[in-house]
């Protein structure tokens, strides 16, 4: 074997490595009259595409349990019409809510606590980014929609503010 056809077999197998390592389907390498083209095949490998998580709503705790100003799972036809009540703030995005700044400290707002417009209420996460989401209005939080954690949907009522 000659030097250079030596080299060229190293040269290919970190090709394929780098093939490997980056998850690619092809790569071509070209050089006045030396040319290498690595392709990896797929006929063994079976690709699935999972369907994304569906949230079931969480159980209704017993009302002696249940947090102040929750909802409970089963939710009555009231709260649709909550997203049409001006003092209702709605999700501006789909991500999961925080109600505190992070694990472990004072949730931003509870039942009875007067708010400033602009005022943090709530944060959510969405695509690893937090966002912050402000009151739309001055007054006092009446209920509050969502726990901590929990899934929420583009418009979907998150806190009254009366």
């Amino acid at each position: 074997m000659s030097k250079s056809s030596q080299v060229d077999q190293d040269l290919i197998r970190a090709i394929a490595e780098l093939l490997n390592k980056e998850n690619l389907a092809e790569i071509e390498i070209e050089q006045e009259d030396f040319r290498v083209r690595v392709t990896r095949s797929y006929a063994n490998e079976t690709v699935t595409y999972a369907a994304p998580p569906q949230y079931a709503p969480a159980p209704a705790a017993p009302a002696s349990l249940a947090p102040a100003g929750s909802v409970p799972a089963a939710v009555p036809a009231a709260i649709e019409d909550l997203a049409s009540n001006p003092g209702t703030l709605t999700s501006p995005m789909v991500g999961t809510a925080y109600r505190s700044p992070e694990p472990g400290k004072p949730a931003f707002a509870e039942v009875g606590t007067k708010v400033s417009e602009g005022q943090t209420l709530l944060i959510i996460e969405a695509m690893k980014t937090m966002n912050q989401i402000p009151a739309h209005r001055s007054g006092t939080v009446t209920r509050i929609l969502v726990q901590d954690a929990q899934p929420v949907e583009y418009g979907e009522p998150l806190v009254v503010i009366e």
